[in-house]
């Protein structure tokens, strides 16, 4: 690989002449060249190694939506004229996801370390193509050999509190495809809605994916729009959905959240409250829609008190559920909440008091671990592990879980130095929720988040050791979707941040440059033109 690299270092050129290409995330080396090489309809697409489908489909189906054509496939070809080559490189020393991309005056070729890497070589060659429609699409030569920062590389978005249907759900996917993203935490389930097919408990979409009506306005809210909100992904449309993100070489995590935000779960099945004969609480100054009696799916945001009980009709039901759960997610990890659990029930209920007592817990936060941990060694049983946000280390940490640090990087620290596995998620620099710019004209919920900050994030805190730096596996954004009710408003509050996340993830921290990002930037919003969806701009700095 070095004597190719040697040979191929001599026909470019670097420095001066990377301005002209502008990819995101930032490759680790580019080289660039004089000459260009145009892809016409005529340009074949070789796979030199078996396996390699999926790549060369993803190409081609971006090319017919964006420039209307598609390349010829010819399997077990050899490099030739005219072509574009996708084969196996071993990258010495590069991590998982590694690649190399040429272009010459005779075609592309791209070789990954694995079938990932070949994928990622082909979201570069995307970004080497103008983003006007053409059937001659000129591209500049480079050398580019890069590979990932961070194994995990995640996007969270939120179906509980607003529904997305599935098209929404897999553009959503293509968009963390194009940008080197491989994971999707999908947040299934909610005080809002219950969002995925449960088979052996069908209220909890029939009773627990509708609610009456949804607050107009910031919580509490002005009115309430009494409008029924109701949707739910059946098992078929999950099975779908994991196939086509698998297909762009991205996990997806569900998320069945627990022992909080379970209201929509206790309106389906009122035994899993500790208190199933009391109405649904309503939120100080929330303007309800249709009945009050009994348990209702909640119609405003916020934290609720009434939770799963941890009894063993609730463990047995939430059981059931994870082994339909397990059997349509072939991810490792299964994300089971455990964020803003009140304990207000728990400790009014004599049940919860008493096991307390009987399991010589210390108090509520331990009986949170209890919960907790009886769910991992279940999903442990089924040869997964548990995600959790960073109030599962509260009480103490289940022995195999990984922490989603969302509170700042103060839980993700902890969790690190105690030797788990950490995803950051920080409030402060990749909640996509808050606000793009300090005068939004359209609701959020808050906070404010620009471009820069985002890009100007290191997951890896400075407190932490080199050694404990590596359980540090990468980080994520998350869209909360309180205010998001269409896939419009989506993309708004992604674009451009997601672009900025991709290379935090994937680039070397010493490589970025948030200059030079701007200026990599202003091409791919044309792409985004090209795309056709909307986008903020850069915005207050």
């Amino acid at each position: 690989m070095k004597k190719l690299l040697a040979i191929m270092s001599a026909a470019f050129v670097t420095a001066s002449a990377m301005a002209q290409v502008n990819i995101i995330p930032k490759p680790a080396s580019l080289q660039v060249g004089n000459g260009t090489f145009t892809i016409t309809p005529s340009t074949k697409i070789s796979l030199s190694t078996a396996g390699l489908n999926r790549q060369a489909a993803f190409f081609n189906d971006y090319l017919q939506k964006f420039y209307g054509f598609k390349l010829p496939l010819a399997q077990g070809s050899k490099a030739g004229k005219n072509s574009i080559v996708l084969g196996y490189n071993k990258l010495n020393g590069s991590k998982p996801g590694a690649y190399s991309l040429e272009v010459n005056n005779h075609g592309v070729t791209i070789g990954g370390d694995n079938a990932a890497g070949v994928f990622y070589g082909i979201q570069t060659l995307i970004q080497l193509l103008p983003a006007q429609p053409s059937k001659e699409l000129a591209i500049q030569q480079v050398s580019i050999v890069d590979s990932p920062r961070f194994a995990y590389r995640g996007m969270m978005l939120d179906v509980g509190r607003h529904f997305f249907p599935v098209k929404d759900v897999k553009k959503f996917i293509d968009f963390l495809a194009l940008h080197k993203i491989n994971n999707f935490h999908w947040h299934l389930t909610e005080d809002q809605g219950w969002r995925i097919e449960i088979k052996k408990y069908p209220k909890l979409t029939q009773v627990g994916g509708c609610r009456n009506g949804t607050i107009i306005g910031h919580h509490p809210g002005t009115g309430n729009d009494d409008t029924k909100d109701c949707g739910y992904y059946t098992q078929a449309q999950v099975k779908e959905i994991v196939k086509y993100a698998a297909d762009r070489f991205i996990t997806v995590i569900p998320e069945i959240e627990l022992p909080g935000h379970s209201s929509a779960a206790i309106a389906a099945y009122p035994k899993l409250s500790c208190f199933p004969d009391e109405p649904t609480e309503i939120a100080k100054g929330v303007t309800w829609a249709g009945p009050k009696t009994g348990k209702q799916v909640q119609q405003s945001w916020g934290v609720y008190s009434d939770v799963y009980c941890p009894s063993e009709y609730t463990f047995k039901f939430l059981q059931d559920v994870m082994d339909e759960v397990v059997q349509l997610f072939p991810s490792k990890y299964i994300h089971i909440g455990g964020d803003e659990c009140p304990k207000d029930a728990w400790k009014k209920s004599e049940f919860c008091q008493k096991l307390i007592k009987d399991k010589n817990l210390k108090d509520e936060h331990g009986l949170q671990s209890y919960f907790i941990g009886r769910i991992e060694k279940y999903l442990n049983s089924k040869g997964r592990n548990i995600i959790g946000w960073d109030e599962i280390l509260e009480g103490g940490l289940a022995p195999n879980a990984t922490v989603m640090s969302w509170r700042g990087e103060q839980g993700g620290i902890e969790a690190a130095r105690q030797k788990h596995k950490v995803i950051m998620t920080p409030t402060t620099y990749v909640y996509f929720d808050y606000a793009q710019k300090k005068n939004e004209d359209s609701l959020v919920i808050g906070g404010y988040l620009p471009l820069k900050t985002v890009y100007n994030y290191n997951p890896l805190p400075a407190e932490l050791t080199p050694e404990e730096q590596q359980y540090i596996i990468g980080a994520q954004a998350n869209v909360w979707t309180e205010y998001i009710a269409n896939a419009g408003k989506l993309q708004y509050m992604i674009f451009p941040r997601m672009t900025a996340l991709s290379e935090v993830l994937w680039s070397k921290q010493d490589d970025k440059n948030y200059e030079d990002f701007k200026t990599r930037l202003a091409e791919q919003f044309k792409r985004y033109d090209l795309w056709k969806v909307k986008y903020g701009q850069i915005g207050d700095e």
